[in-house]
């Protein structure tokens, strides 16, 4: 494959990742415009979010295998077609049953592009090359999930809340179109589906995340969460027990042989709560506390957040990462913790001021960029080609549960207190609920960071024989 091509082949699969991605959040600002226009419940609104996130967190594990197992651009066509007739169906949504309908069904598509990206990327490039390619995908990420509040507001007042969606389209047919530089890739050793490892993965997810996005269901909501626990705990032994008698299990075990890879699935999970709720909570908040703010306005005003992050996302990967390596997803953290103590201040102070509250903004941004870019690198950097897909699925599947739960937690915050408090009082208080997770994450991560014994020489030659198979 030429230079050309090989460039190409990334512009494709990272468009892809950033459609997918954008979409997550591209509904946050305009959710209210949505539901004033479509009428419905005020529990409605939460599900427009996380309608898309839920099938998406479910179906990624089993969505990086398949494509292990059918081909990885194959499926990768196979979603991204699905994706766009699916964002048309939302554009046309003619009731909010009918839109959270759609964007299930986007979630579930989205489910089957994003786990190839990784294994395309890596069938394509090698090298200094490689890690160029793989450290794109942080910055993509992170930029699509926070640009995305800003160009739903933009698209919902120039045209309508349809817009946010329609944008989509001339996206997808135009991945579509441009996808024949994608070379077929697939595992060496064609695995089989395994489906005891799909139905556990699919169901413990499910009865984790349900509760924290549809409230008021009673105490037996928190009890099939608790057996949704239990249900991913047996995923570990049942994954050991498979790889033993020589089968295919759904998530690669040599993934777990030490803490790094753990660290990051449980650090990705608190970080994308904070960063996904967050963006929810502050396009609320702009648009119901301060005068005469609509969908664009909030969206411009979530500007500083964005290009705070593409600032300082760029600045990583090209400066920061080459020389300070893993640390700097801890100067991240410390950062964003700063813009947020700010956020808190400005609420505190100044009340519905969005001019004050734009700096913070800005200071929370560069946050996120300083721990993306390091911490995707981190996460990635040992995984060897037989785990691609396991990886890629968990990460993403993990980020999904970790928004959702972000949605859930701090956008729950913001709802309880703003009738009684108002929005200036309950952005502190889903604010505070966000600073509070950051501790946790920097703990996570400090395990991602750490060295581990060298294997014994039986288990490094089955790792060797592993990778050479």
């Amino acid at each position: 494959m030429t230079d050309f091509r090989r460039r190409a082949a990334l512009a494709v699969l990272l468009t892809a990742e950033a459609m997918n991605m954008l979409d997550g959040t591209i509904v946050h600002v305009a959710a209210p415009v949505i539901h004033a226009r479509l009428g419905g419940r005020a529990a409605d609104v939460p599900w427009f979010t996380a309608a898309y996130t839920l099938p998406f967190a479910l179906l990624l594990i089993t969505g990086g295998r398949l494509g292990d197992i059918a081909g990885r651009a194959r499926v990768f066509r196979i979603g991204v077609a699905g994706f766009t007739l699916a964002s048309a169906a939302c554009a046309m949504a003619g009731s909010p049953g009918a839109l959270i309908a759609a964007r299930a069904v986007q979630g579930a598509c989205a489910a089957l592009v994003i786990p190839q990206t990784i294994g395309l990327i890596r069938a394509r490039f090698e090298g200094p090359a490689l890690a160029r390619a793989m450290g794109a995908i942080g910055p993509v990420m992170g930029l699509s999930a926070v640009c995305g509040p800003v160009l739903g507001g933009l698209l919902t007042e120039a045209l309508s809340w349809r817009g946010a969606f329609l944008v989509n389209v001339p996206l997808g047919v135009a991945v579509l179109a441009a996808s024949g530089v994608l070379r077929e890739d697939r595992a060496a050793r064609r695995p089989r589906p395994d489906l005891p490892g799909t139905a556990l993965v699919t169901v413990g997810t499910g009865l984790v995340v349900f509760p924290l996005v549809q409230t008021g269901g009673g105490s037996w909501q928190w009890g099939g969460a608790v057996v949704g626990a239990a249900v991913l705990a047996a995923l570990v032994p049942y994954v050991r027990w498979s790889a033993r008698r020589g089968r295919s299990p759904l998530v690669e075990p040599s993934l777990f042989a030490n803490r790094g890879f753990p660290a990051a699935l449980v650090a990705s999970v608190l970080f994308f709560a904070v960063m996904t709720g967050l963006s929810l909570v502050i396009a609320m908040s702009l648009q119901s506390g301060r005068a005469g703010a609509d969908a664009r306005t909030a969206g411009l005003a979530m500007l500083p957040w964005s290009a705070g992050m593409a600032v300082a996302s760029w600045a990583a990967g090209t400066w920061l990462v080459p020389r300070i390596g893993a640390r700097l997803m801890f100067v991240g953290l410390a950062v964003l913790g700063a813009g947020i103590l700010g956020m808190v201040a400005v609420e505190a102070t100044s009340p519905g001021s969005r001019w004050m509250l734009e700096p913070a903004l800005g200071i929370a941004g560069c946050g996120l960029g300083l721990f993306t870019v390091p911490f995707f690198t981190t996460a990635l950097h040992r995984v060897r080609p037989h785990e691609t897909g396991s990886a890629a699925g968990l990460l993403n599947a993990v980020q999904q549960v970790g928004g959702t739960l972000g949605v859930a937690l701090l956008g729950g915050t913001f709802l309880a207190a703003a009738p009684a408090h108002g929005p200036a009082a309950a952005t502190e208080r889903a604010a505070g609920a966000a600073l509070a997770l950051l501790p946790a994450t920097a703990f996570a991560a400090s395990f991602m960071t750490r060295k581990t014994r060298a294997p014994r020489p039986s288990a490094a030659r089955t790792a060797a024989a592993q990778a050479h198979d």
